[in-house]
Order: structure tokens, then C-alpha cells, then sequence
């Protein structure tokens, strides 16, 4: 595993994504810029630390590693044990997905006339540099797996709301929904604004 030693980087990507904001755009400026931004991010593999990288046998996980104070966008890890899965879910707000580690397939899904739910195209493979974009605009429904059998995967992802605290829902084919709030797997935030060490040797 890469050691995680830039934490500019995320320092960086949080200040870049923050000033994006500031400008008001549009939710299609903001899936194309910030996903410009998210694939500079998850292009290197040298920031993310250690505590925040680690897959648990019993299910994924969703670090959160920045929430915006006014809730405007939050920044997650989500780590992959070896075959593990989402059920069909939605987000209800824009959403960017950058791999960073690893590999995953992403299969969206559409509502039929009827109420049920069906595939919408092919599933999706997400190998490092990749983002890809959910909203209930773009398409908010799908089912994500890692890709490895036998290996973790990582990726990141930057949603428009503190996305823990956001009532969403998870499907059955047949259209049936329960309505869910993820939380998160982590209590601490990791510390990118102590930059007392680069100051100090300036």
C-alpha cells in the first residue's frame, strides 16, 4: 500500500472545490469542473492516510474526510473488501466517483412504467484516474461491487450535501424502496490544516 505522506493534496482539492462553489454554477459546470479537479486528485496515490484506506470484513466503508461547513459538499472514501457490495441505491444529490485504488463496476438502474426497476446500460468498470458522475439529473440509481475477489478497493467520492446525513433509498428489482441514512464508518476527521511542518521550514 502507498505511503500517505501529501496531505496538500486533499488540502488543495478541498480549497479548489470550495472556490468552485463560490461561483455558483450550474450542477452540469460543477459534474464537469469538479470532476476535472477529482481526476487530479485520485491521479496520484500518495495522500490518503492509513486510518481512512482500511477495508473491514463485515462490510464496505465510508470515511468521511472533509464536510463543507455549510454542508455544500462533503469528500468520502469508500473502501472495498475483497467481493464486497452496495444493494441498488440512490443519492438524491449530485455525486462525483474517483477511483483511486484498485477497481470497481458500477450498474446503473432506470425505473420502468410500471414501478420496477431495470439495468440501464452496461455495468460500468472503474479502474485509478476514472470519475464518473451520479445525480437524479445524470442518473441517480445503481449498484457498485469491487471489482477483486481477493484485493481492497478505494474510491472517492465528493457529493453536494454532507451525504451521511442525507435520507436516501435502497431498491429491490421489482421497484420496492426503504429509505435509508448512511452515517458514516469514522469519528475523526483526518488533520489537513496543520501545516506547521511546511511552515516551519520555509
Amino acid at each position: 500500500m502507498p505511503p500517505a505522506q501529501n496531505s496538500d493534496r486533499l488540502r488543495s482539492f478541498v480549497t479548489a472545490f470550495a472556490a468552485l462553489l463560490e461561483r455558483k454554477p450550474s450542477e452540469a459546470q460543477i459534474l464537469r469542473d469538479g470532476g476535472a479537479l477529482l481526476q487530479q486528485l485520485v491521479a496520484i496515490d500518495d495522500w490518503l492516510p492509513a486510518a481512512y484506506a482500511q477495508a473491514q470484513p463485515e462490510r464496505y466503508q465510508q470515511y468521511l474526510l472533509h464536510a463543507d461547513s455549510a454542508e455544500r459538499f462533503s469528500i468520502v472514501s469508500f473502501v472495498w473488501g475483497p467481493g464486497q457490495a452496495t444493494p441498488i441505491h440512490d443519492h438524491t444529490v449530485w455525486g462525483l466517483i474517483g477511483m483511486l485504488r484498485g477497481a470497481e463496476f458500477a450498474q446503473a438502474y432506470k425505473h420502468t412504467a410500471d414501478g420496477r426497476l431495470q439495468v440501464d446500460g452496461a455495468e460500468l468498470k472503474l479502474t485509478p484516474g476514472t470519475v464518473e458522475a451520479v445525480s437524479p439529473s445524470v442518473g441517480d440509481i445503481h449498484k457498485v461491487r469491487n471489482a477483486f475477489a481477493d484485493s481492497a478497493s478505494i474510491s472517492i467520492h465528493v457529493y453536494g450535501a454532507n451525504i451521511g446525513a442525507v435520507q436516501r433509498s435502497v431498491y429491490t428489482e421489482d421497484g420496492a424502496s426503504k429509505t435509508f441514512i448512511s452515517g458514516y464508518s469514522n469519528t475523526h476527521l483526518p488533520n489537513i490544516w496543520d501545516r506547521s511542518k511546511e511552515l516551519k521550514t520555509s
